[in-house]
């Protein structure tokens, strides 16, 4: 295996989608080389949540098999975690309680999930805050840690910075940046905003038509970070 090939860490080959007579997907294949974010960028209704939530094991493919670390995790759920636009925090539960529910969903007990999540909270920003209620700010920080948590080193995010106003999400990208470089996060992204896949992406896959189709790959050369 080349030295190029060691390098992706996830790759799905050839997958297709029919939910009764609509084709949602024809014949996707990507790949996410480690420590990369990769874009996908394409307009409502082009399949890109499909794509995802077949990436993640939620639904199985028609055809086509995914692969992390070249293991073949298709139609597997828990394999690759998945962040949703809303966070989905518990707001009854304490923030570190939220963060260390993938890991007690696994049988994890409870006090060693907490001693897990913990040290955590200060790389992602959110040190003295484990004790509160989710709220405000700490929401979005929270639940990317908590799907860091559980990511095996991969993380699919649809869309998470698109409820942020403007200023708050210049913060959070420049912020999500450092962060995946220091955990050496790879990330597979979806957006709708052309801007934000040009200043985040090392590359961007476009989706379009009907079946989604992969259109085009831009490779993005200018260094990080970007204006």
């Amino acid at each position: 295996m080349s030295s190029e090939q060691n390098k992706v860490i996830l790759r799905a080959e050839h997958i297709s989608k029919t939910y009764g007579e609509k084709k949602v997907l024809e014949d996707i294949s990507i790949h996410l080389e480690q420590g990369e974010l990769v874009s996908l960028l394409g307009v409502s209704g082009s399949g890109k949540t499909t794509l995802f939530n077949v990436l993640s094991g939620i639904i199985p493919p028609d055809e086509g098999k995914v692969y992390l670390k070249d293991q073949d995790v298709t139609s597997t759920p828990g394999s690759i975690s998945y962040m949703l636009q809303k966070d989905l925090l518990l707001p009854h539960k304490k923030v570190i309680d939220n963060v260390a529910l993938p890991l007690v969903l696994k049988g994890v007990k409870k006090a060693e999930a907490r001693e897990k999540a913990n040290p955590l909270f200060a790389e992602f920003g959110l040190e003295g805050t484990q004790y509160q209620y989710p709220s405000g700010g700490m929401r979005q920080r929270a639940a990317l840690l908590r799907t860091y948590l559980s990511s095996s080193g991969v993380a699919l995010l649809d869309e998470p910075f698109s409820a942020l106003d403007t200023l708050t999400k210049a913060s959070v990208h420049k912020w999500y940046l450092e962060v995946m470089q220091h955990i050496d996060l790879s990330t597979l992204f979806i957006t709708h905003d052309i801007d934000e896949a040009i200043l985040l992406s090392d590359r961007i896959y476009i989706l379009n038509g009907t079946p989604g189709t992969i259109k085009d790959e831009i490779v993005i050369q200018e260094r990080k970070p970007r204006a």
